[in-house]
């Protein structure tokens, strides 16, 4: 058992409480006398309640709304909008009432979100934007901040993630599930898990406030843009759901049910670049080093259900159950072709690998980049490959609120988040020889106008008599011997878990400005592990050790029962390539080696964070100078404790020695916030928050695995400096990492206006410290590999205290600064002139900058993932008489994005900038026998716009360039 103490960073910013009284001074500097204002009823501390103006207006939930609402604003008659309408009259009302700053999307109906999926409706609030993964929305960026950086809650209870990390992928949330999502751009002291960009709370209906049993059945069919690009995908898919509201008893107890199955397709025309070499210059200009043009097919199956039950036996007690489960299953296939190219040359005939590299011919250049280059002697690699992941999200929670008397409320609340997912990774090789023995090929490049290149080979690329079952480069490489690797086949699985149980007090005061009070605590304990296996794939002609030296044969005939036609890949210049079935070839063709490379053994993990919070608030409810003010101040203390156990590994002499590792930490920090809210004007208020608050560093940062190399050159007798000559180094995680901190300055102003609509203007201000720099580095005892040394090297080590060495690993050694502005206006244009009944428009943008810097380079400021500089979206739409419209125009500016590097390794590269336009139509029955019957139809990314990145900083050296193609969609729906 190995037992150390690096610590994540030295310095670490103490703000004490000072940042507590910020808000409240702000609003006491306003001329006047301060006058209570009391309000019947008793604040309920559920932290689960619905945030919909529906609920009583006696409740004050700490998640979405911390303290007693802001009064709402007079009615103007007994008008009812429905639909897009409704729903952005609703989102409005809650931003409104709530003085923490929050933007909301509310669903136009019982299970209608008014997007796809909830990332897209997401991606329309200010501030927020999304990257795009397979064609879906899918990694949200809270002002300027990425998915690392934000927290999402279900029900107000914090979640965990089939993904790799913590970044939530909306895609295991079914949308119709979803009556409220609520984004809380400021922090509060009973809001729990709260992230440093925000926290998104994802709000499901509460039976007891519909006002009528609900029935409401929906289906919807899909059909890509572009026809199926793979002879085993589909271009159509669909999306059913049910949704059952009904309550019993004299109406207290509400039963909510709901479920979903959704099969999605999406196609994908891929081109990705190796990288360049060159300097750019007409003397040596930009040559792309390797390229692969793929076509992938993909479809997501998601089947889910939902289940609320709501018991309110009296005004003293309330409870509340909710569960939800969600399957989700995405099969990927693809298909497409691996140029070595300028990585890969050799033009000198006297040196030993010119044979087998690649020859560069002709090239034309303009403007410092290669326009058309021939290369000669090209092995390509073929590429057959089959991706397919599971995953089962399960979520509990039960809440229940006691009112032990008229003015005091236990709530305690218990919730359980779990997800697991696997994932079967399989790739095949097929080329015209084993290490670049067999027929090379002719491939000519034209540079386009995209920045991708045009490949034309000369070969046939689906000609089985010229390609084979082979390892076409001689790639493969068991970390001790040369294997034929003719495919590879990685198999991780993730656990991701989290208990969590959390009580409260809540009361209040009479005839005080100091409102109401609440103290409570939580405990979570969250377990995430990560277990890998992989395996290199050989023709069985090889042997079952796959080795090189072991091998009968290094390749294999294409069985014609693998072929199963042909893929185009013509829009980059390639008439065809092979199509052949994976899962053929693997169950029928290939044996498997393990993988035991210690870089492959090191990477399983488990992560334990053990979290205690404790929380005190006060609410703030009067008068300042005769005008209304609401607020809270209060503070979070959150003790946390981390532990991960996993093993280190290292290779010396073709022998591959492991031992187990085991580390944990433990800390404490404290989180002050306050908020105020000022009614200045009538219906125009100004909302003021300061605070500090922390987000967890991402969880393989956290893992305790490391891949050590050993030195034995510098095991020495004169050698007594491991600092200076280490035996040991490695690379890994950091058990001792600290959160990332913020201490957040928001300041909003918002005007609403009586007819409905609203403007608002905020600002935000964010110091960050304890930055988590990726490429830092601390010091680590390595004894437990001294078995991997000869008795004679163990004596040197120990005698001489070699056994220390460095681990290059994460550390927080960074700090900086975000600051931004963002507006929205919401108008119907009703306001304008009655005529333009049922036209709006709903608009936002947003500017955010930022400078952090490392420890390590204190003079340049690095790029954060996911910000970009500019953001604006704007919806036009029209609903009147059953009859709807929307146009939505979204934009970001360039972007740090996380993409799929080698291995499937997380890589982050520049986005170019992107513009996305969706629509939408539909018409809703009003009366007759088909009252209540809509249908709908929408379409997204008619722009038709790519997701292109590039490195350098150069928008010429294109790396990826993907695109989706447009989507359409055509559904109906009827509630009883």
């Amino acid at each position: 058992m190995i037992n150390s103490t690096p610590r994540g960073a030295p310095a670490r910013s103490r703000l004490a409480l000072r940042v507590s009284g910020t808000a409240l001074v702000a609003a006491m500097l306003l001329p006047g006398t301060v006058h209570a204002q009391i309000a019947p009823g008793t604040a309920n501390a559920d932290s689960t309640a619905p945030a919909q103006i529906e609920a009583a207006p006696t409740q004050a939930e700490p998640t979405p709304q911390p303290v007693a609402p802001i009064a709402p604003a007079p009615e103007t008659g007994d008008v009812v909008v429905t639909g897009i309408r409704a729903g952005l009259d609703s989102s409005a009302k809650i931003k409104r009432q709530s003085v923490l700053i929050v933007d909301s999307i509310s669903a136009e109906d019982v299970g209608k979100l008014p997007d796809v999926s909830i990332a897209d409706s997401l991606a329309r609030l200010p501030g927020v934007t999304a990257q795009r993964l397979e064609g879906r929305d899918q990694r949200l960026s809270i002002r300027g901040l990425g998915p690392d950086f934000s927290t999402t809650l279900l029900n107000g209870r914090e979640q965990v993630t089939v993904g790799d990390n913590r970044g939530v992928e909306y895609d295991q949330y079914p949308s119709e599930f979803f009556k409220t999502v609520n984004v809380y751009k400021s922090a509060d002291a009973s809001l729990i898990a709260a992230g440093i960009a925000g926290t998104v709370d994802l709000r499901m209906l509460r039976p007891l406030d519909q006002p009528k049993r609900v029935i409401a059945v929906s289906a919807r069919g899909q059909m890509n843009g572009i026809d199926k690009l793979n002879p085993d995908g589909s271009r159509y898919g669909y999306r059913v759901s049910a949704t059952y509201v009904d309550k019993f008893a004299n109406d207290t107890l509400g039963i909510a049910i709901g479920g979903s199955a959704t099969s999605a397709p999406s196609q994908d025309e891929r081109y990705n670049a190796w990288g360049y070499n060159g300097a750019g210059t007409a003397a040596s200009p930009f040559i792309v080093t390797g390229a692969k043009p793929y076509v992938q097919s993909n479809e997501l199956k998601r089947y889910g259900g939902v289940a609320t039950i709501e018991w309110q036996p009296s005004d003293r007690f309330h409870s509340t159950f909710d569960a939800l489960y969600s399957h989700f299953e995405e099969t990927q296939h693809l298909r497409g072709i691996e140029f070595p190219l300028d990585g890969n040359v050799n033009n000198d005939p006297t040196s030993a690998g010119y044979a087998t590299a690649a020859h560069r011919g002709t090239v034309t250049a303009s403007g410092g980049f290669a326009d058309t280059i021939q290369f000669t002697n090209v092995h390509a690699i073929q590429r057959n490959d089959y991706n397919q992941r599971k995953a089962d999200n399960y979520s509990l929670g039960w809440n229940n609120d006691l009112k032990l008397t008229d003015t005091i409320h236990l709530n305690v609340d218990a919730s359980w988040s779990h997800a697991k997912r696997t994932d079967f990774l399989l790739e095949t090789y097929t080329g015209t020889g084993y290490g670049a023995s067999g027929v090379g090929d002719t491939v000519n490049l034209t540079r386009q106008g995209n920045g991708a290149y045009r490949v034309v080979p000369t070969l046939d690329y689906a000609n089985t008599n010229i390609f084979k079952l082979t390892d076409p480069q001689g790639w493969g490489y068991n970390g001790t011997q040369p294997v034929v690797q003719a495919g590879f086949l990685n198999r991780p699985s993730f656990k991701d878990d989290l208990k969590s149980l959390r009580a409260s007090l809540n009361g209040e005061f009479d005839n005080s400005i100091v409102k109401s009070w609440e103290v409570g605590g939580n405990y979570s304990r969250r377990e995430k592990t990560s277990a890998y296996q992989s395996y290199f794939l050989c023709p069985k002609a090889t042997g079952t050790t796959c080795l090189v030296s072991n091998a009968a044969a290094t390749s294999a005939t294409i069985p014609s029962e693998a072929v199963i036609g042909t893929v185009p890949l013509a829009y980059l210049g390639v008439p065809a390539a092979l199509a052949l079935d994976p899962l053929y070839l693997y169950n029928n063709s290939y044996n498997s080696a393990y993988d035991g490379r210690p870089s492959s053994l090191v990477r399983d993990n488990v992560v334990i964070e053990n979290v205690y919070t404790g929380y005190a608030k006060i609410n703030i409810d009067g008068e300042v100078g005769g005008k209304a003010l609401k607020g809270s101040i209060g503070t979070q203390v959150v003790r946390s404790e981390q532990r991960s156990d996993g093993q280190i590994a290292s290779v010396v002499a073709g022998v591959v020695t492991n031992a187990p590792a085991s580390q944990k930490v433990s800390y404490t920090n404290v989180l002050p916030s306050a908020t105020m809210a000022v009614e200045l004007v009538p219906l125009g208020y100004v909302k003021i928050g300061a605070s500090q608050t922390m987000v967890r560093p991402r969880l393989d940062q956290e893992r305790v695995t490391q891949d050590v190399a050993i030195n034995t050159s510098n095991i020495q007798l004169g050698n007594t400096n491991p600092g200076l000559n280490p035996v040991f180094s490695s690379t890994g995680g950091n058990v001792a990492l600290r959160p990332y901190k913020s201490t957040n300055i928001d300041l909003s102003f918002e005007q609403y206006f009586r007819g409905g609509g609203y403007v608002a203007l905020s600002g935000y201000y964010k110091h960050l410290t304890d930055f988590v720099d990726p490429n830092n580095a601390y010091s680590y005892d390595f004894s437990a590999l001294l078995p991997a040394l000869t008795q004679a090297q163990q004596a040197i080590v120990t005698g001489n205290r070699l056994t220390n060495g460095v681990v290059s690993a994460p550390a927080n050694t960074g700090r900086g600064s975000v600051i931004g502005l963002e507006g929205t206006v919401s108008v119907p244009f009703k306001m304008i002139a009655e005529a333009l009944d049922g036209f709006g428009v709903f608009v936002s943008g947003n500017y955010t900058d930022s400078a952090i810097k490392f420890a390590s380079n204190p003079t340049q400021a690095i790029t954060l993932p996911g910000l970009s500089k500019w953001t604006g979206s704007g919806t036009v739409y029209f609903e009147k008489h059953g009859f709807q419209a929307r146009v939505n125009y979204r934009y970001r500016s360039s972007f740090l994005a996380e993409v799929a590097g080698l291995s499937a390794t997380p890589t982050y590269r520049t986005a170019r900038a992107e513009a996305i336009l969706d629509a939408q139509i539909g018409y809703e029955f009003q009366s007759g026998f088909l009252k209540n019957f809509a249908i709908l139809a929408q379409a997204k990314n008619l722009t038709d716009r790519p997701f292109v990145t590039y490195q350098n900083d150069d928008p010429r050296q294109v790396i990826d360039y993907q695109r989706y193609g447009r989507d359409y969609y055509l559904g109906i729906t009827y509630k009883f």
